[in-house]
């Protein structure tokens, strides 16, 4: 009986601590059980973030002392709480559970009462400028707009806001300025997984390294189809100093196989934008359009490539995308000689009828 409860305890506490999925599905965090304590990350992401490391040491420090309790109860022949009697391994538990509650406990009243001044994350924010609060202001501030990186990996989370790199973990939250970090790529690895046929995967380690003094530098781990979407938030590049290959999905490297044709199609010189056609590419109202279809392929067929006669209305990446949307998918290898319907009057096009214009 003593050994069975013993092994169920072990594994519900190792799957509190690091809750699977399952954990997660059922609210069986210290986030949800805790949530009306914690507050709205989405309002003041530091206070929650605060209060949500300082609960969780607290919470994790006192599951042994739970279990010697809970077994000295279940099993009251094994005399736990006669603290005379107890045996060495006993008196040794005892004391190294008891001991680990009472840090958690001081932890959470010096990190928490009367302000929480002392805790690590604003000693840390105190390096970005004083008082700490005011710089809390700010990435809350950032926090709450849309537009920012986000990813749930197992219990870190990542964040990447206009001018913050966070990252969260069960008991400390890294925090770093874009303006003063360097990321870099230190190491790959790769895994398979099957969902109807067997796929590989990719999973990168960036070394986040900070320019101020005496403060540490922290990593992420993503998955290499979450790369592009990290770097497009980033305001500076991310080394790749040992040149590692890193996976794209199938619409990335179409997209980069595109842009190598077009170049190779060279520009289309006889053609002269017009002030009226100065205006944003429709598929992403971001870049200036620089893609003009103009029939260049000795495609003679019916079903073959037509003259189109559009201006310019889309840049070059949402020219590809919308390229690659119209194959079969099933097909990848014959992606590069199929054909597209124009996005505006269905004239039908090739990868060698795209041209780039000045």
């Amino acid at each position: 009986m003593d050994l069975y409860f013993s092994f169920v305890f072990l594994v519900v506490a190792l799957c509190f601590v690091s809750p699977p999925k399952e954990f997660i599905s059922i609210g069986f965090t210290v986030q949800n059980i805790f949530g009306s304590y914690l507050g709205s990350e989405a309002v003041d992401f530091v206070g929650y973030h605060m209060k949500r490391t300082t609960l969780t040491i607290l919470v994790h420090s006192l599951i042994p002392l739970v279990y010697y309790i809970s077994l000295g109860f279940l099993s009251p022949e094994l005399h736990l709480f006669s603290f005379l009697n107890l045996s060495s391994w006993c008196s040794f538990f005892f004391l190294v559970s008891f001991s680990c509650a009472l840090i958690g406990v001081v932890l959470f009243f010096v990190w928490t009462y009367p302000t929480s001044n002392y805790h690590p994350l604003a000693r840390d924010l105190v390096k970005f400028g004083t008082p700490w609060r005011n710089v809390a202001s700010q990435i809350n501030l950032e926090f709450r707009h849309i537009e920012k990186f986000s990813l749930l990996s197992g219990g870190t989370s990542i964040y990447v806001t206009n001018s913050w790199i966070i990252k969260c973990t069960a008991y400390k939250v890294y925090i770093a300025k874009q303006t003063d970090s360097h990321l870099t790529i230190v190491k790959t690895e790769n895994f398979s997984y099957n969902t109807g046929q067997v796929s590989t995967g990719q999973f990168l380690q960036i070394k986040v390294s900070t320019i101020l003094p005496h403060e540490e530098c922290f990593f992420i781990n993503l998955n290499s189809l979450d790369y592009n979407d990290l770097k497009d938030r980033l305001s500076a590049p991310i080394r790749n100093a040992r040149d590692i290959v890193i996976h794209q999905t199938l619409s990335d490297c179409f997209i980069e196989a595109f842009k190598e044709q077009v170049e190779a199609n060279g520009p289309l010189n006889n053609y002269v934008f017009r002030n009226d056609e100065q205006e944003s590419c429709i598929g992403c109202m971001s870049k200036e359009p620089n893609i003009k279809l103009s029939r260049h392929c000795n495609g003679i067929l019916e079903n073959e490539c037509q003259q189109c006669y559009c201006r310019p209305m889309w840049c070059l990446e949402c020219m590809g995308r919308w390229f690659g949307s119209r194959q079969d998918q099933n097909q990848p290898e014959s992606w590069m000689s199929s054909n597209a319907p124009c996005p505006t009057c269905r004239m039908k096009f090739c990868m060698l009828d795209v041209f780039k214009i000045k």
